[in-house]
Parts: structure tokens; sequence; C-alpha cells
């Protein structure tokens, strides 16, 4: 991995630690459900990504830089926010937001420095944006984001999509890293602003409709 995609891989990984702990926050964990609810929503969908594709041992067991920013996140952020019901209600969302594009963008690359294809990329780019945030939800008793008709999953799959025709059509890396994350962040940013939804499948209305 490049120095560039190093570095935004740090970036993810301490902005879903954030995501993590400020949803922990709000749980009123303990510090170790902190720490342990950080690290699953930082590192989950790398992990299932890695397992899938076979690279073990997983990146996080690989280079314990990983663990250190997570702890670093969880350090800093039980410091600073000392009162999570003060916490803008925008934080949380924002910031997982922030980590799904880059997560998106990093799940891909690694899909096709394996010479997979790019539909394989977007998978990857999908697992690796929304593993961390499932798991963080299930934990807290929360139906995930990417089962609910809110954009998420769709923000995910389109900077997937953007980061590997970028790199199909010969744009370099870098800009194609930028722009992927610009096209999953504006996506997902504007779902949240304006409540911008998938139409949900209602079976039963439908059926009711028909009668």
């Amino acid at each position: 991995m490049t120095s560039w995609f190093y570095f935004f891989d740090l970036c993810g990984t301490a902005v879903f630690a954030l995501s993590g702990a400020l949803s922990a926050g709000r749980h009123r964990m303990d510090p170790f459900g902190v720490i342990v609810l950080a690290s699953v929503t930082a590192v989950g969908g790398g992990s299932i990504r890695d397992a899938l594709l076979g690279t073990t041992p997983v990146f996080w067991i690989r280079d314990p830089n990983y663990i250190i920013v997570i702890l670093l996140t969880v350090l800093l952020t039980m410091l600073i926010v000392r009162k999570p019901k003060r916490i803008p209600q925008h934080t949380l969302p924002v910031a997982d937001a922030l980590g799904l594009a880059l997560f998106t963008v990093i799940g891909a690359e690694k899909a096709l420095s394996l010479e997979l294809s790019g539909m394989i990329a977007v998978v990857m780019g999908l697992i690796t944006g929304v593993g961390g945030g499932i798991i963080r939800d299930l934990l807290c008793r929360q139906v995930p984001m990417i089962l609910r008709t809110e954009i998420y999953a769709t923000a995910s799959i389109l900077g997937g999509v953007t980061y590997s025709l970028c790199l199909h059509f010969g744009t370099q890396d870098k800009h194609a890293l930028v722009l992927a994350m610009l096209v999953a962040l504006g996506i997902r940013l504007a779902a949240i602003k304006w409540h911008l939804s998938l139409p949900a499948f209602d079976l039963k209305t439908n059926l009711q409709n028909k009668k």
C-alpha cells in the first residue's frame, strides 16, 4: 500500500473509531465498552474484507499502528467529550459518512491491488465501508444503517464505481482516491441534510392495495 493510501487508511480508522466511541457514549458504556465498540467499528469491515480475500493475518494484526490509532482516538474522545448528551445531533452521522467514504476507497483499492475485477472492487469497498458500522449498530441493538431506507450503501457503491472507473481510464491514483471519496461523502452528506432515501419495499401495503 502506498503512503497515500496508508495515510487515508489510518485516517479512516480514526474516524470510524470516533464514530464507535461516540455511539458508546450515547449508550453510556464503560471505558472497556467504548474501546470494544470503537475497535469493531474501525476494523470490522476491513477484517471481513481481508478474510474474504484471503489476505491473512488481517491488516491490523500485521500492523499494530491501527490499534494504537484506535486507542488514542478513544482516549481523546473520552477526555474531550465529557458529556455525550451535548454532542451535536449530526456529529455521529457525519463522522460515519466520512469513515464510509474513506474505507470504501481503501477496500476497492485493496481488491484492485490483487488484480481482481472492478465489480469485486466495488463489493470489497462496500464491505469495508459498511461492515464495521453494521457490527456497531448490532451491538447497540439498532437496525444497521445499511438496512434502513436512508441512502447509505448506495453512496459507498457509487464511490467504489467512481474509483474503479477512474483507474480504468488512467486517472492518477491520488486523484482517483480524492474524487471517489468526494462522490461517496457528498452523496451521504446530501442524504443526511435533505433526508434523502430510497423507496421502501412494503409488501404488506402492496397486497392491501390489490384487494
